[in-house]
């Protein structure tokens, strides 16, 4: 008995939102390798931009090889190690950057084989026969208080600490993600986001508009408006990948 090839598709938006003067967010992929990352930046002036902007490029050169074949979870742990190294010690080399630092989401697709790494609060879905659920968990410290029964849901929406993330890229020297192994079914739909689109819409809202059949471009823009809509009052980026 032979089990059937996965294919995958993607597409990705970037949205300044409307309330941000820049987009501090950073995403890459590349179908071909099966590697795909969402980075969402912190730090004064333009250091989140840089931030989120080293974290992706340096993922993407690690794990994006000259021949087609998608990495392994160890590679991808050890591309977000050098991502997270190349950050601090561009942190340290120039005062006006100390302290910057990026969440990251990063999906690897290997044949049926899914593994999505997380560090922050950006997130990672999966949309199966229409139902959406969260398969990582937020590193901020809300979700924390939460998770152990200090706070419930609409408190943490509701609390002004609901900005402080626990774990980020760049701002120690020694970083770990956390990572799910899943296995893709065809029809399986992913979502790779910062918490622009997850502080604005619900994910019943998120769902609802995954279920429409469109195309993933036009998915992603949905998404992107609806946050808007909502108040955008921070940078939106949605990257989806369907298993085809």
């Amino acid at each position: 008995m032979t089990t059937a090839l996965v294919q995958y598709t993607a597409a990705a938006v970037s949205d300044r939102g409307r309330k941000r003067p820049s987009n501090e967010d950073a995403f890459g992929y590349s179908v071909e390798h099966g590697v795909y990352v969402v980075c969402d930046g912190m730090g004064g002036a333009a250091a989140g931009e840089i931030a989120s902007s080293l974290a992706v490029d340096e993922m993407m050169r690690l794990l994006v090889a000259e021949e087609p074949g998608a990495p392994t979870a160890e590679d991808a742990v050890k591309a977000v190690a050098a991502a997270n190294q190349a950050i601090y010690t561009r942190s340290r080399r120039n005062p006006k950057l100390a302290g910057m630092g990026t969440t990251m989401v990063a999906l690897i697709a290997a044949e049926r084989q899914v593994w999505i790494l997380n560090v922050g609060d950006s997130r990672g879905y999966r949309l199966r026969n229409g139902a959406l659920q969260q398969m990582t968990e937020d590193h901020s410290l809300v979700e924390e208080q939460v998770r152990m029964g200090r706070m419930n849901r609409s408190e943490a929406l509701r609390s002004p600490l609901r900005n402080v993330i626990t774990r980020a890229l760049g701002t120690q020297s020694q970083v770990t993600p956390d990572v799910f192994a899943l296995e893709a079914e065809p029809g399986d739909l992913y979502l790779l986001c910062s918490d622009g689109l997850t502080r604005e819409i619900s994910d019943r809202l998120i769902e609802s508009l995954l279920r429409l059949d469109l195309p993933l471009d036009e998915l992603c823009d949905r998404l992107v408006s609806a946050a808007n809509k909502a108040g955008g009052h921070d940078n939106i980026t949605c990257l989806l990948v369907r298993a085809g």
